[in-house]
This record gives C-alpha cells, sequence and structure tokens, in this order.
C-alpha cells in the first residue's frame, strides 16, 4: 500500500474514531439535559393525573443488556386505548446481536441494529412526539389513554430466551430476547388501568410494525375480549429474510403459535394472513410504508450484501417489494387500508425516504395527497377506512420493469 493510501486509511479510521465520540457526546449530553432539568416522565403514583406521560418499572421485564425495562402510559378517556408497541431495531445471529446502537455508531455510519437498553435519550423516541403528542390540538389521538410498551430487546416483542455472543471486543456477552414477558407484564398494567375500552388501536412502527399482527389476537382475547371497535395498524414493518422462521424459533425461542405462521420471506404478511384467517373483519386491517424507506433497505442490503448502508438500488429494490407486498396485504382482505407516502428528510433519508411516521413530527405536518397520517388514522378508527398514495406504486413503469428483474427472494 503506497504511503498516500495509508495516510488516506489512517485519516478516515480517525474520521469515524471522531464522528462516533461525538455521536456519543451528543446523546448523553441530551439524556442528561433531561435528567437534570427533570424532563423524564414520573413514575406511576397510586393516583395519576390525565394527560400526563408516566413510567411504569416492571420488575419482571428486562432489556438486552440486562438492565431495567420499563413503559409508558397516559391516563385520558378510558373508552379509548392505543396500546402502541415501539420499534428499534432487529437481531436475528450473532453478528447483529454484538452491533447495538449507540448514538456514536449512527453518528459514524457503523453497523447498529437495534437497542438494547431503555435510557433517557429513549424516551424522546417513545413520547410527546406524533400519535403521543400531548400538547398539539392537530393530533387526533390527544384524548386517547395510552400504553406504550417499550422495546430494547431486538426480537420484535416475541422473544424468550438468553442468547449468548461474543461482542465486537471478543467478550461473552448476553443478549436477553425477553420482549414476550416483557409484553405480557406491560399488558398486566394495561388491563389494570384501562380495564374496558370500547375503541382499542393496536399500533405500532418499525420492529413494533412487524410485532402487530403478531400480538394482536392475543391482546383482544387475553385482555379484551369485549372490545369491538378494534383497529390494527402496522407503519414500516417490511424486511424480507427466508430465515425469519428459523430465526424466531431457535434464536428467539418464541412459542410455537408465533413462529409456525412463518412460511415465507415476508414475515408481516404472514402474521397478517394468519390474523385475519382467524378475526376476518372483526378487525380494521391499515399499513403504511413510505417508497424507499433509508432504513429498512439498508438492513436489507445488509442481508443480502452483508452491506449496512443505503442507496439508490436497494432503495429501488425496497419500492418494487413495497408493491407486492401492498397487493398481497389487499388481497388478503381488500379493505385493508393503505398509506403510502414519499416523505423526504433533508440530511437524513439518504436520497430514500423516510422510516416510519406515525410517532414522529410529520404525523400530522406532513401529507400525502392532502391528507396528513393522522386524519387518515383517525377515520379508519371511526369506521372510514381508505388508501392514500397508491399512485405513488404506479410511477416509473420501465424502472419498475428493471426493478421486477433486479429483485430477489432470499
Amino acid at each position: 500500500m503506497s504511503l498516500k493510501n495509508r495516510l488516506n486509511k489512517n485519516n478516515f479510521k480517525r474520521g469515524i474514531v471522531f464522528a462516533s465520540r461525538v455521536g456519543d457526546f451528543v446523546e448523553n449530553s441530551i439524556g442528561k439535559v433531561m435528567e437534570d432539568r427533570n424532563k423524564l416522565a414520573d413514575e406511576l403514583p397510586e393516583d395519576p393525573k390525565d394527560m400526563t406521560w408516566y413510567r411504569v418499572s416492571l420488575d419482571r421485564g428486562l432489556s438486552g443488556d440486562g438492565s431495567e425495562y420499563y413503559i409508558y402510559v397516559k391516563k385520558a378517556d378510558p373508552d379509548k386505548l392505543c396500546v402502541f408497541l415501539s420499534g428499534g431495531g432487529v437481531a436475528w445471529n450473532e453478528y447483529t446481536a454484538a452491533r447495538p446502537v449507540t448514538g456514536g455508531k449512527v453518528a459514524a455510519g457503523l453497523p447498529n441494529y437495534y437497542w438494547n437498553n431503555l435510557r433517557p435519550f429513549t424516551q424522546i423516541m417513545n413520547i410527546n412526539v406524533g400519535i403521543t403528542d400531548i400538547v398539539s390540538d392537530k393530533n387526533p389521538f390527544k384524548d386517547w389513554s395510552f400504553v406504550v410498551i417499550t422495546y430494547a430487546t431486538g426480537d420484535f416483542h416475541i422473544g424468550n430466551n438468553d442468547y449468548p455472543y461474543k461482542s465486537e471486543d471478543g467478550k461473552d456477552e448476553v443478549l436477553h430476547f425477553h420482549g414476550y414477558v416483557n409484553f405480557l407484564e406491560s399488558m398486566k398494567v394495561a388491563k389494570k388501568l384501562f380495564p374496558s375500552p370500547s375503541k382499542l388501536l393496536i399500533a405500532g412502527n418499525s420492529a413494533g410494525a412487524f410485532a402487530v399482527p403478531a400480538l394482536a389476537g392475543e391482546i383482544v382475547d387475553d385482555y379484551y375480549p369485549n372490545a369491538r371497535n378494534i383497529t390494527v395498524f402496522s407503519d414500516s414493518g417490511q424486511l424480507l429474510y427466508k430465515n425469519w422462521r428459523k430465526t424466531a424459533k431457535n434464536i428467539w425461542m418464541t412459542k410455537e403459535s408465533l413462529w409456525k405462521p412463518i412460511v415465507s420471506d415476508n414475515i408481516t404478511l404472514d402474521w397478517y394472513k394468519a390474523l385475519y384467517a382467524k378475526y376476518g373483519d372483526r378487525f380494521k386491517f391499515l399499513y403504511s410504508s413510505s417508497t424507499r424507506d433509508y432504513l429498512l433497505s439498508a438492513y436489507y442490503n445488509d442481508i443480502i450484501r452483508k452491506k449496512y448502508e443505503t442507496d439508490s438500488e436497494v432503495q429501488d429494490e425496497y419500492y418494487h417489494q413495497l408493491i407486492q407486498m401492498v397487493k398481497e396485504l389487499k388481497s388478503i382482505t381488500p379493505h385493508f387500508g393503505i398509506f403510502i407516502n414519499d416523505w423526504k428528510l433533508p440530511f437524513i433519508t439518504m436520497g430514500g425516504t423516510v422510516h416510519t411516521s406515525v410517532r414522529e413530527l410529520h404525523f400530522t405536518a406532513f401529507t400525502q395527497n392532502g391528507i396528513s397520517m393522522a386524519n387518515w388514522l383517525i377515520d379508519a378508527v371511526e369506521g372510514k377506512v381508505y388508501d392514500v398514495g397508491m399512485d405513488l406504486l404506479q410511477e416509473d413503469k420501465e424502472k419498475n420493469k428493471k426493478g421486477k428483474a433486479r429483485t430477489r427472494k432470499k
């Protein structure tokens, strides 16, 4: 290697180290400010106030790294309840288990696959934004009661295993895939606080979007069997992988009723097929995605090419997979409500489109065909289910033909 190449390589490494340190510093600084200014949610008191977010620590709960686990709740209208399954990445093998998210890795563009603990910074992701905003009158769910089931286990909320792996520096570690236990403990709290809502929205974003069709039936059967107005909604749950069934069964050690319906590379679609087969039109079904999700396309690129990055090629692959997924969701029931957008954020979406919207500022701020996701979602809950943005799946017919040839099954 020439001197020039060695210098460039060393400078690149120094740049990554610097970016990583800056990212960690920023995350830690934000967390410290939240603590110092008393911005963290209080623990749930005996007599909680309405329209206030509280934290509920769960004694039997456990985050992926073995640290404490807690959820967030908000009391408001007792007849309207949203059970929200949070996102936060996924770990499907030893390599991904060894690379949890840190602010530093995100800033440096290094592989980072899942959040493995809850910390002050993660509160920002979970409450007081988008559908969980309690300030803005533009949020039609402002007066709903909420149980936010947080996520720091990398297992789509369904795992029940203690998984050994070696960390990046070679140490023996354990990833606690305890998502399912956390879910069960969370639902005990939900039932105690909100015993009999008449309207029930079971929603989730990212990893939580995958979990919605897996756990919605159990939420209704075991906790809210008398609910009549039930809506299930997944925001951004598309990641094709041929080994999902093996992952769920052998790595996450989930129960048979959850891994057995997985028969293809599209785990979300398989779970929705199973859910509809059992409950039919008792539920209202909703799905949303952006056209070229910058983050899920990076995960897919990693699965296929071992490259944790997004680019125009893999974003196009995601787009054509989305076209097929929407067709298959509509084949489950033509009443499946779809919201497709092409929203972008400067410096974040990297040439692609946003990853999730339901718990983001653009839940109410952005529109597609003149309709915000917030308005589309509340309409569906009230019984008016329709599609938004389907025209985006018909554009660029030439690219569509090329993309279909390039898209591959794993």
